[in-house]
């Protein structure tokens, strides 16, 4: 699977859409970035794409709207909504898009850290 760099254009787009709010942690991820609420990813940068983890009824307005999948093409993400390019232009148009994946995943039970099993030996 060839998993695309962004450029730096395109991680400072992706962090100009980021609400600057005290909950959301940026990280990287496969060379590529994401945006999470408590342990969840709401939004992630693969290449150029921005997706967004939405709720069923906003995941299809958005793909009426121009958007398509998102994460390798031959195998998406589900529950992910890649931003129309035109929308990733322009961010006062995407933001109320991002502001209702950070509320959805916000809603979600917080994500449960990951215990190690210990090494045997």
């Amino acid at each position: 699977m060839d998993v695309p760099k962004p450029s730096q254009a395109d991680r400072d787009r992706f962090h100009r859409l980021v609400p600057p709010d005290p909950r959301v942690q940026v990280k990287a991820m496969f060379g590529n970035l994401g945006a999470f609420v408590n342990g969840n990813m709401f939004m992630g940068l693969f290449g150029a794409d921005i997706g967004l983890r939405l709720d069923p009824a906003d995941a299809d307005r958005l793909r009426h709207a121009g958007g398509g999948p998102f994460g390798p093409g031959e195998r998406p993400m589900g529950g992910y909504v890649a931003l129309p390019a035109v929308l990733r232009d322009h961010p006062e148009q995407a933001r109320p898009w991002v502001d209702l994946a950070l509320a959805h995943v916000a809603a979600q039970p917080p994500k449960k850290p990951r215990t190690r099993k210990p090494s045997g030996g």
